[in-house]
């Protein structure tokens, strides 16, 4: 079962994605969603993992936080792998990676929500793709440091080759993209930019967004 989401809206959501969790932010989360907000972000994923990530209630409260910011600006409020606290929510959509539960058992479990899956390779792509995932997250494009778990560094080539082998699905470039780096990332493919510490750990959050989605818009 897929989604009901149209190729082009979904575009549209990826071109500046922030991707973040407690952990990651130098200040409170919510006031860096406020300020991403304002500066144009297209989609916000919480992905509350790492060291010092919250747990149960606390957990729950920041993400419904978060998520009524969302709301109120007309953006899409992603989950990072937690179907159940999705569908608590009430979430726009999950995005999983390729060691959590497989792409369709979650679009049966989310039905017409946004599913968008982590893919590294072309086999990976299209399998994620049968599965009905609505976009690709590739990376990483470059070397990070926001992740533990991260994959080997793929360079933008991958996402040139992914087009190549005839991926059509809108795809969110991932992995150490900074402002000088988004250029390369779109005209390699990619539909947006995912990002977290580029935005997180910027002294300007609501600037660096703004200056990041601006670099997106002239690139396409």
């Amino acid at each position: 079962m897929s989604s009901s989401m149209l190729p082009d809206v979904v575009r549209r959501h990826l071109q500046m994605y922030l991707v973040l969790g407690s952990a990651n932010c130098l200040a409170e989360p919510g006031w860096v969603v406020q300020e991403a907000l304002a500066g144009g972000a297209t989609m916000i994923q919480f992905r509350e993992k790492g060291r010092d990530a919250l747990t149960g209630a606390p957990r729950i409260e920041l993400a419904r936080r978060l998520q009524d910011q969302c709301r109120r600006a007309g953006v899409p409020f992603i989950v990072n792998d937690d179907v159940e606290l999705a569908l608590e929510l009430d979430a726009d959509g999950v995005h999983i990676g390729q060691d959590d539960e497989s792409a369709a058992s979650v679009r049966a479990r989310i039905g017409n929500r946004m599913l968008g899956v982590s893919a590294h390779t072309i086999e990976e792509a299209r399998c994620a793709i049968l599965q009905g995932a609505d976009y690709l997250g590739v990376g990483p494009i470059y070397p990070t440091i926001s992740k533990d778990d991260a994959h080997a560094v793929q360079g933008s080539a991958i996402l040139h080759e992914m087009r190549k082998a005839g991926i059509h699905v809108p795809i969110v470039g991932i992995g150490g993209i900074t402002k000088d780096r988004v250029e390369e990332v779109i005209h390699a493919g990619a539909d947006g930019i995912a990002v977290i510490s580029a935005v997180t750990r910027a002294e300007r959050i609501r600037a660096a967004v703004e200056e990041l989605k601006k670099k997106v818009i002239l690139s396409i």
